[in-house]
């Protein structure tokens, strides 16, 4: 996508040796070679003849003169009344070929790609407000670099809210503000890593792949640990010699399962007789539907749990915001990793959301969002129950996805591929286990998903179900 520059767009940067002659010739090579190699995009404005004079220090006719052998060339394009032009014609490099990694296939009928919210749903009146207010009222000191950590009014904002809403036990002091939830993993197995643990352990199905990642750029092992009916299956965990392990207790990745009470305390025994850490995702804690809410694994134990939360999927993923609670025992060593990743998070987008968290606003849009992801549930179930009856669903007692259990000899990647030929995309469960799958599934994800949407895409598929 060409961009559209007002006026004579920004300045260009061209050099002048005053020491060997030729200014002219000089000046006219310069802006051949930034055509020919795509500098200069066709059709983009060149500065006017006096701006470009007045910046090199060269005689205004000089450019003219360099400006009409270029358009007798054909290297340029004028008319009266606009900005001088680099040519259409111009032959330009080919531009690399993107490659087929990382592309995104779109789905004409539905996508029911999961760990999306609704990004229409972003609250960008609200957040527009709290940016404007923070502009408004906050001194000029809160425009100067703040501390590595994060503001102190977010910290202390979020320290109040995740204790009244999660039942977290944090001060100020205990919160390290973050860009999002892949920046916070990072900072902490690194902490780990240099504290002298050696092995850490993730829920199988789960997100093995960036912690295997991050694992493996620290010089540290990562080890797959079963999940039951129950959540992480403890038992295994203490066989694999691990000291810290990842953990998504409140709606576990991907099966929604919540880690009972029974084995929360077993999880903590463990850290606590291993001198452990275990790293806590609230993962999806926000959005509940027919469950009693249940309260942050940190509470229980703020000795030996690292909680991690964003707002991703709250507000949206695009303000790449989160944060770490640290216990005493990491929170130096956090705090100078994030000095020396990034010097802090964007100031002002903290007190921004500071701003939206005490204004009520956050609620009210986690309250409307709630209201509309729970009724694209119940449009999901109802197009199952009408489509595919006698397949179980779970995993729906929170977050925006459902797991659809398929027969067991259906052969899962050929089924999405033909869901895919049909406009709909299907992901499956498979990618998430280390161990072999029990049965084929589907991960159903409906935050990104409209209700028609979802209704038209389980009706494609029915056949296949």
């Amino acid at each position: 996508m060409r961009v559209e520059w007002a006026g004579s767009g920004p300045e260009l940067l061209v050099t002048i040796d005053r020491t060997g002659g030729g200014l002219r010739t000089q000046l006219e090579e310069q802006l051949r070679t930034a055509i020919r190699t795509g500098r200069l995009a066709a059709d983009e404005p060149l500065p006017s003849s006096r701006e470009l004079a007045r910046t090199l220090g060269l005689s205004r006719g000089l450019v003219q003169d360099c400006y009409a052998q270029l358009q007798a060339e054909g290297y340029l394009t004028s008319r009266a009344g606009s900005a001088t032009r680099v040519a259409a014609t111009v032959v330009r490099p080919a531009a690399p070929t993107p490659s087929d990694k990382g592309s995104s296939q779109q789905f004409p009928v539905a996508d029911f790609r999961h760990g999306v919210p609704d990004l229409g749903l972003a609250p960008r009146e609200a957040w527009a407000w709290a940016v404007r207010e923070v502009c408004r009222s906050v001194p000029n000191a809160a425009f100067d670099y703040g501390e590595a950590i994060g503001q102190h009014r977010l910290r202390a904002v979020l320290a109040s809210y995740l204790t009244r809403v999660r039942a977290v036990c944090a001060t100020p002091a205990d919160l390290i503000v973050c860009a999002g939830m892949q920046q916070a993993l990072s900072l902490v197995v690194d902490a780990l890593a240099a504290d002298g643990v050696d092995t850490i352990a993730f829920e199988d199905p789960g997100s093995g792949t960036a912690v295997t990642r991050l694992a493996d750029r620290a010089g540290m092992a990562a080890v797959p640990v079963p999940v039951d009916g129950s959540g992480l299956d403890v038992d295994a965990l203490r066989r694999t010699g691990a000291r810290a392990v990842l953990v998504t207790p409140a709606h576990q990745w991907p099966t929604g399962v919540v880690l009972t009470g029974p084995r929360r305390q077993e999880l903590i025994a463990w850290a606590r007789a291993r001198r452990g850490v275990i790293i806590e995702d609230d993962y999806d804690a926000e959005f509940r539907y027919d469950r009693d809410p249940v309260g942050s694994l940190q509470g229980l134990a703020p000795d030996c749990v690292v909680s991690l939360g964003t707002v991703s999927k709250s507000l949206a993923p695009a303000l790449r915001l989160g944060w770490i609670i640290a216990p005493v025992s990491l929170a130096p060593s956090l705090a100078l990793a994030k000095d020396l990743a990034d010097r802090g998070s964007p100031g002002l987008d903290q007190l921004a959301l500071a701003t939206l968290i005490e204004s009520g606003r956050y609620d009210r849009h986690l309250r409307r969002a709630r209201a509309e992801y729970a009724a694209r549930r119940e449009t999901l179930i109802a197009a199952l129950t009408r489509h595919a009856p006698d397949l179980p669903v779970t995993g729906l007692a929170a977050g925006f996805h459902a797991v659809l259990h398929l027969p067991p000899a259906t052969d899962e990647a050929a089924l999405i591929a033909t869901a895919a030929s049909r406009g709909v995309g299907l992901y499956g469960m498979a990618d998430l286990y280390h161990a072999a799958p029990p049965s084929p599934q589907l991960i159903l994800g409906f935050g990104n998903t409209p209700r028609r949407a979802i209704d038209a895409g389980v009706a494609a598929i029915a056949d296949l179900l």
